[in-house]
C-alpha cells in the first residue's frame, strides 16, 4: 500500500506540470512539436521529484525500505534521461532563425536565441554525465564523498539551468502559471537538497556521539561502539541503519551507512559491524576511544517488531550479520517467544564474527571455502541448504530476513517464492542495482 501510494504521488507531481501546460498552452502544434515540449516538461518535473528520492528523508524511505525509494530514484532518472534526450531531437524540422513575426505567441515555432538555449544545453550535457557517473560509481576509482559531492552540485547545477531554459525558451514554460509552477517545484527541490547537506547536519551539532570502544570481532571487521553525549540517544527499530560519521564535522560529506548491530533494548549505546574495504574503512581499527561521531538517522524498515508469524529466519551473507545481529539481539533482550532460525554464509572460517554468540542459537554456518575439519554447510547460500534447515510448514508461515550480497538474495528469494512464502514474510534491502 505504501509503494502505491508513492508511486502515485510521484505520478502525481510529475504529470502535473504537463497538464497545466496542456491547459494553459493554447493552440496544439504539429505532433513532433507537441511531443517534444511534452517531453522536455517530463523530464524536467521528474528530476526536480528526484530530489525527494534521494533516500534521505524518513517520512519516504522508511515506509517502503530504503531499497525501494533507491531504486524508483534510479529508475526514474534513467527514463528522465531518455526523454530529455529525445526532447531537442523531434525539434529538428523547426526553421532556425529566431521568432517570426507570424508567430508571435511561438506557437508553431521555438526561440533560438542562444541566451536561451545555452543552458538547456549545458544541462543537455551535464545530465547524461550525472546518470553514468552513478551507474559506474562502484567501478570507478574515486571516493564515495567526491562522487556524493560531484553527484549534489551537478543535480543542483542541472536543475537551475532547466529553470532558465524551461521559462525563457520553451513555448509552455514562458505562461505565468507556469513559471510559477515551476518556481516552486524548483525551490522544493533545491530546499531538499540544502535539507540534506545544511539543516540536517546543523541539528547534528548538538547531538554528539562519543567513540567508547573498537573491538576486533575478525582480522578484518571491527565493532565500533558509541554513546550518546548530553542527550538521550536514538530511537530506532533492531535492523535499521545509519549514516555514520565518525572523527569529522557534522558537515562532513564522510559519512557512510551503516547498519546498527547493537538493539534498542540493550541501552542507550549503538554499536555497528564495519568490515575493511579499502577505503577509510581499512584505518577505523585505529580509531581511539572519545573520537566525536555523528549519527542521521534511523532509516530503513528491515524490522520484525510488531509482526505475528510463528518464527523469524536470518539469512545472512558475510557483513551482512550486522543489522540480522542487532534483530536476534532484540528478540532476546525482550524474551520474544519466537522461534529464530539462522543462516550464515562467509567464505572462510576466520570470517565468521560473534561466533560465540550465535553458537548459542540455532545457527547454520555456510563456507565456500571451508578447512578439512569443517562440518557445517559447503558452498553458497541457496536453495539446498535452505531446505534442509526449514521445514515446508516454516516456509509458508515464517518471516525471513536476509542482508547481504545481491547474487545471495537473489537466489534465496527466488527460492523462498518457490517453496510457498508469501511475499509479505521477505524481508530485504539493496543497495546495489547495476
Amino acid at each position: 500500500m505504501k509503494l502505491l501510494l508513492l508511486l502515485v504521488g510521484y505520478l502525481a507531481a510529475v504529470t502535473l506540470p504537463l497538464v497545466l501546460s496542456w491547459v494553459t498552452g493554447g493552440p496544439a502544434r504539429d505532433i513532433l512539436q507537441e511531443l517534444a515540449s511534452g517531453l522536455g516538461i517530463l523530464a524536467f518535473s521528474m528530476i526536480l521529484v528526484e530530489f525527494v528520492l534521494s533516500g534521505r528523508f524518513k517520512s519516504v524511505s522508511n515506509g517502503i525500505g530504503m531499497d525501494v525509494t533507491m531504486r524508483v530514484h534510479q529508475v526514474m532518472a534513467r527514463t528522465a534521461l531518455v526523454f530529455a534526450l529525445l526532447h531537442p531531437l523531434l525539434y529538428f524540422g523547426t526553421p532556425s532563425g529566431g521568432q517570426r513575426p507570424w508567430d508571435p505567441t511561438r506557437q508553431l515555432t521555438v526561440t533560438t536565441d542562444f541566451s536561451d538555449l545555452a543552458t538547456g544545453i549545458a544541462a543537455y550535457l551535464l545530465l547524461p554525465s550525472l546518470v553514468l557517473l552513478s551507474i559506474a560509481r562502484t567501478d570507478l576509482d574515486y571516493k564515495y564523498e567526491t562522487w556524493r559531492l560531484l553527484h549534489g552540485i551537478g543535480a543542483l547545477l542541472i536543475a537551475l539551468f532547466l529553470l532558465h531554459h524551461t521559462v525563457y525558451a520553451g513555448r509552455y514554460g514562458s505562461q505565468p502559471v507556469m513559471v510559477w509552477v515551476w518556481l516552486v517545484m524548483t525551490g522544493i527541490a533545491v530546499g531538499s537538497l540544502l535539507y540534506v547537506y545544511l539543516v540536517v547536519p546543523l541539528l547534528d551539532r548538538a547531538r554528539v556521539w562519543r567513540v567508547i570502544s573498537v573491538t576486533r570481532l575478525t582480522p578484518r571487521q571491527w565493532e565500533v561502539t558509541v554513546t550518546p553525549e548530553g542527550h538521550p540517544g536514538l530511537a530506532y527499530k533492531a535492523g535499521q541503519f545509519v549514516w555514520l560519521n565518525i572523527g569529522h564535522s557534522s558537515f562532513s560529506m564522510k559519512e557512510n551507512p551503516f547498519s546498527i548491530s547493537s538493539a534498542p533494548a540493550g541501552g542507550p549505546d549503538v554499536s555497528f559491524m564495519i568490515k575493511e574495504l579499502g577505503d577509510f574503512t581499512d584505518t577505523i581499527g585505529q580509531t581511539e576511544c572519545g573520537t566525536v561521531a555523528y549519527l542521521d538517522g534511523p532509516y530503513g524498515n528491515l524490522s520484525v517488531d510488531g509482526r505475528r508469524e510463528p518464527g523469524v529466519a536470518l539469512i545472512a551473507g558475510g557483513v551482512g550479520l550486522a543489522p540480522l545481529l542487532g534483530i536476534l539481539r532484540q528478540l532476546r533482550l525482550t524474551k520474544d517467544p519466537r522461534e529464530v532460525k539462522v543462516i550464515y554464509g562467509n567464505r572462510i572460517v576466520d570470517q565468521i564474527a560473534c561466533r560465540e554468540e550465535l553458537d548459542a542459537e540455532n545457527t547454520s554456518y555456510v563456507l565456500s571455502e571451508p578447512p578439512e575439519a569443517w562440518t557445517g554447510e559447503t558452498g553458497f547460500i541457496g536453495g539446498d541448504v535452505l531446505d534442509r534447515v526449514f521445514t515446508t510448514d516454516e516456509f509458508k508461515e515464517w518471516v525471513f530476513v536476509m542482508c547481504g550480497p545481491a547474487i545471495m538474495m537473489n537466489v534465496v528469494e527466488d527460492h523462498l517464492i518457490e517453496r510457498g512464502t508469501p511475499a509479505h514474510r521477505i524481508l530485504s534491502e539493496r543497495f546495489s542495482y547495476d
